[in-house]
C-alpha cells in the first residue's frame, strides 16, 4: 500500500463555545454570606478568602480562624447544604496547596465544557505530552490534559447516563486531533454495540470495533504477544522505551512502531464471559505494557468488586469516577468517598497516577454530529488498515490450553453448581457438607465456581453471592460439555 500524507484535522470541525460561563455575581456574594454566617452561627471563626467559579460547582475556599479544628467544618457539611439550599455539597479539606478549606456549591445553571475549548488551549497544543487526553475543566475553570503514557492506563467507572460514554469519545476525539495513524493504532472493543461504532472505517483502527466477546479475548492475548515482541526489539537495540526506540529508528530511516490504545466499554460484559482470563490479560498488558506504548482506557458501569476486581485497580492507579450511587461505590473505584456527592451529566472526579487526592472536573463535552465529522475527515483521506493477523494471534488461548489442563474441572463440578443455584448461597463450608469432601477440595471447586461466573468474588466470612440460575447453571454445563 503507498504511504499516505496524513493531515491533521483541524479545530473548526469542532462546534464553537456557545455557553460562555458567565457567573452571576450576586449568587457568589449571597453564598458567600450565607456561609460565613452559618459556620459563625455554630461558633467556627473563619472568613472566605477565595472563590473559584467553575462550569458546574463553585468553590470557596474558606481560611479557620486561630484554634479552629478542620473537622468543625466539614462535621457542618448537611447544615451548609440546607442552608444554601443546594445539594449535593462537597467538601474539600483542605485544599491540596492551599491553607483553606474548599466548599464546593453546585451552581444554579451548569454550563457546558465543550472539547474545542480544551483542545485549544495552551497545555493541550503546546505541551509535551505523547498522547493528551482532554478532560475537562476543574473547579476553578481550568482546562485539565492529561498524558495518558504518564498514567499509563486508565479505569472509567459511574452509574448509567452520569457522562461515561461522551468522556470515551472526547478521549479519542483527543488522540484523533494529534495523532496520526502511522504513530496510533486504536483497538476498540464495545460488548453493548452502540457506543463505538460509529468509530468504523476510521484509519487509526487496527481491526472493526469489536463486538463479541472472543473476539475482545483474542485482541488482548494479542497485545500480551505484541507487548513480549516489541521488548524483544527494545532488548535488541538496547534501548529501554518505545520513545528511544523510535528515535533510533528514525536515524537509521527505519520503520517507527505506533502507539496502541485499547479501549474497553464496557467490562463487566466481558468478565461475565470469562472472567478469570481477562482479568490476567488485563494486568498483564497493566503491568508491562507502559515502556513498549500499548494502553488501556477501560470503562464500566458496574463499580463492584467482582468487576473491579483488586488486581486490576491495583495495575490500574488512573481512574476517573463519575456519580454513583453510594459511597462503597466511591470507594470501589477510588478508595475514597466522593464520588456520591456529584452532580451527574459530566461531572466526575479525577484520580491521577502521582496524586494524593482526587481533583473535580466538569468533563468535556462532544456531541455525535461533532465525532462524524471528525471520522469522516480521516475517512476521506484513506482506508483503514486492518491487522487481520491480530485475531488469528489471539485465537488460541494459553488459559484454554495449559492452565485449563492444570486444573481440569472437578468431577463434583456440575453437581455443585446445581447446588449452590438452588441454595441461593455459596461457601467451602456448604460443598463440603453437601458431598463430604475435605476442604482443600471444596476450596477448589469454590474456585472453579467463581472461575465460571456461577458465584461471586471473595467475601472474607460472608457467603459468595450466586450469580446463575438453575436454567444458567444448566446452560454453562451444556456449553463446557458436562452432564
Amino acid at each position: 500500500m503507498p504511504q499516505i500524507d496524513w493531515k491533521l484535522p483541524s479545530i473548526a470541525l469542532l462546534d464553537t463555545v456557545t455557553a460562555r460561563r458567565e457567573r452571576m455575581a450576586d449568587e457568589i456574594k449571597r453564598n458567600v454570606r450565607v456561609i460565613e454566617s452559618t459556620l459563625q452561627t455554630f461558633g467556627v471563626e473563619c472568613k472566605i478568602v477565595g472563590v473559584n467559579p467553575g462550569p458546574a460547582v463553585t468553590q470557596y475556599e474558606v481560611q479557620p480562624g486561630p484554634g479552629v479544628q478542620v473537622k468543625r467544618i466539614t462535621a457542618l457539611q448537611n447544615d451548609l447544604s440546607l442552608a444554601l439550599a443546594a445539594a449535593p455539597l462537597r467538601i474539600e479539606a483542605p485544599i491540596p496547596g492551599k491553607s483553606a478549606v474548599g466548599i464546593e456549591v453546585p451552581n444554579k445553571s451548569a454550563s457546558l465544557v465543550t472539547i474545542r475549548e480544551v483542545i485549544e488551549t495552551a497545555a493541550f497544543r503546546e505541551g509535551t505530552n505523547k498522547l493528551a487526553l482532554g478532560l475537562g475543566n476543574d473547579v476553578s475553570g481550568q482546562s485539565i490534559v492529561a498524558d495518558l503514557t504518564r498514567m499509563p492506563h486508565l479505569l472509567i467507572a459511574g452509574a448509567t447516563g452520569q457522562g461515561k460514554s461522551v468522556c470515551i469519545n472526547a478521549l479519542i476525539t483527543s488522540l484523533l486531533f494529534q495523532v496520526t495513524p502511522d504513530h496510533l493504532r486504536l483497538l476498540l472493543i464495545d460488548p453493548k454495540r452502540v457506543e463505538l461504532t460509529g468509530y468504523n472505517g476510521l484509519p487509526h483502527l487496527a481491526l472493526p470495533v469489536l463486538v463479541e466477546s472472543h473476539q475482545a479475548a483474542a485482541a488482548l492475548r494479542w497485545a500480551v504477544a505484541e507487548m513480549d515482541r516489541r521488548y524483544k526489539l527494545f532488548s535488541a537495540e538496547g534501548v529501554r522505551n518505545i520513545a528511544a526506540y523510535n528515535e533510533k529508528a528514525t536515524q537509521k530511516l527505519a520503520r517507527t512502531l505506533p502507539y496502541i490504545v485499547i479501549v474497553i466499554d464496557e467490562l463487566a460484559d466481558l468478565m461475565m464471559v470469562a472472567a478469570g482470563e481477562i482479568e490476567e490479560l488485563i494486568c498483564r498488558i497493566a503491568q508491562l505494557a507502559r515502556a513498549v506504548g500499548i494502553h488501556l482506557i477501560i470503562a464500566t458501569q458496574r463499580p463492584s468488586t467482582d468487576i473491579i476486581t483488586g488486581l486490576i485497580k491495583a495495575n490500574i492507579p488512573s481512574r476517573i469516577a463519575f456519580a454513583v450511587g453510594s459511597q462503597v461505590d466511591s470507594r470501589v473505584i477510588l478508595d475514597t468517598g466522593g464520588a456520591e456527592k456529584l452532580l451527574g451529566r459530566g461531572d466526575m472526579l479525577y484520580q491521577p497516577v502521582d496524586a494524593g487526592k482526587p481533583t473535580r472536573i466538569q468533563g468535556a463535552f462532544v456531541s455525535d454530529p461533532e465525532v462524524e465529522g471528525v471520522v469522516n475527515y480521516w475517512k476521506s483521506q484513506g482506508p483503514p488498515r486492518y491487522m487481520e493477523e491480530i485475531l488469528e494471534e489471539g485465537a488460541t488461548s494459553e488459559w484454554e490450553g495449559e492452565k485449563r489442563e492444570e486444573r481440569k474441572l472437578d468431577p463434583l463440578f456440575a453437581r455443585s453448581a446445581r447446588a449452590v443455584a438452588a441454595e441461593g448461597a455459596a461457601s467451602v463450608s456448604l460443598v463440603q457438607r453437601k458431598f463430604n469432601v475435605g476442604y482443600s477440595r471444596a476450596g477448589r471447586i469454590v474456585d472453579q465456581l467463581a472461575e465460571h461466573r456461577v458465584v461471586g468474588g471473595y467475601q472474607g466470612s460472608k457467603s459468595r453471592e450466586v450469580l446463575m440460575t438453575l436454567p444458567d447453571v444448566d446452560e454453562l454445563l451444556e456449553r463446557l460439555g458436562i452432564e
